[in-house]
């Protein structure tokens, strides 16, 4: 049986199947509501249940407490409805945001390619001639072969390419990206479901942007350039991307042709680890220290949209801010893993793939 859930204060109703939880009906009607981890564990959607019964699923007790499910709250990433309801959510609408509703797809996997010793190129192509719309700046989840759960993959390609193209890290232990990497073929058939996320440029305001990205965290930086470029911005976009040795690095030539054919593009890569005596003549150290040597420390005026692993945003927040960028133009992507539930003390600004 379905029941009607209303949303304020937006005043919208969507339908909410049985066993459908109240995060995944919002979304599939094209309806952002605040999240992260959607495992039960942050608290980032909660919200507040009025008129209805419900049923809180796999909420942590530590992401909501005794006494607020008393007051009527519950965790949208896993509650279930069992009557009609009334829900109130903290939503703050964006003129920039999309509203694309989340679909499930079929993909054959058409390419996978070595990008660097550790992160391999997916490239997946949408069946029966859908097509995946997204935000630059989005990611999907992905079922592999024998998995249960969905792993999540930030979009690394431009809207416009005909391929959908995810960057995933080897994580040492992962089994998820252990069978990308060691298992996965090219014509194998994958589900996955997007768009998903809140990361994405604002391209309403018209000032510089600086992108800083990391590793893979590169995906969702290389995307949004990519499809800035082709729409013929005309602002000036800098991309600095950080890796530990010279073989890591992957896509720069890309990003040079780039540079050679856009004058409002620069592109600066920057080597933490790279031996003394190697070819390399570009810049060592990391990102946040190349982002305030180019900036002379000053990088007001600018909006910079930050991906990679938690200790370089963290890193590279404290260099922006110190520079007097504050935190209503910075950009990061929230996310949490189910791994994550035992690392209180860890950053949640990012997801570990």
């Amino acid at each position: 049986m379905n029941h009607q859930l209303t949303i304020e204060p937006l005043g919208q109703t969507v339908e909410v199947a049985e066993g459908q939880t109240i995060l995944d009906a919002c979304l599939r009607a094209g309806i952002w509501l605040p999240h992260a981890c959607g495992h039960g564990l942050c608290g980032t959607c909660k919200v507040q249940a009025s008129g209805g019964e419900l049923e809180h699923g796999e909420a942590s007790p530590f992401a909501l407490m005794d006494f607020e499910r008393d007051e009527g709250k519950c965790l949208a990433c896993c509650a279930t409805v069992q009557s009609d309801i009334t829900i109130e959510a903290d939503i703050d609408p964006d003129p920039d945001a999309q509203c694309l509703p989340l679909m499930d797809y079929q993909a054959r996997v058409t390419r996978i390619e070595t990008l660097t010793p550790t992160i391999k190129g997916i490239f997946l192509e949408i069946e029966h001639g859908d097509i995946l719309r997204f935000q630059p700046g989005q990611y999907v989840n992905v079922w592999l072969a024998g998995e249960a759960a969905p792993r999540a993959f930030s979009i690394a390609s431009a809207p416009s390419a005909r391929e959908v193209e995810l960057n995933v890290r080897l994580v040492p232990g992962g089994k998820g990206t252990s069978y990308v990497h060691d298992g996965l073929r090219v014509g194998e058939q994958v589900m996955l479901s997007g768009p998903l996320g809140r990361f994405f440029v604002r391209k309403s305001d018209p000032r510089p942007l600086l992108f800083i990205a990391g590793g893979s965290g590169l995906s969702s930086p290389r995307s949004m350039v990519l499809d800035l470029l082709e729409s013929g911005d005309t602002r000036p976009i800098r991309l600095i991307q950080g890796a530990r040795t010279l073989d890591e690095l992957y896509y720069r030539t890309e990003f040079e042709e780039l540079t050679a054919r856009h004058a409002n593009f620069e592109y600066l890569p920057v080597l933490s680890s790279e031996p003394q005596d190697s070819p390399w003549t570009g810049e060592r150290g990391y990102v946040h220290e190349l982002a305030v040597r180019r900036f002379d420390q000053d990088f007001r005026g600018w909006r910079a949209y930050l991906c990679g692993p938690p200790p370089m945003i963290e890193a590279s927040i404290a260099a922006l801010m110190q520079g007097r960028l504050f935190e209503k133009d910075i950009f990061t992507e929230k996310f949490l893993s189910a791994a994550d539930a035992g690392q209180a003390t860890r950053s949640p600004l990012f997801r570990s793939l």
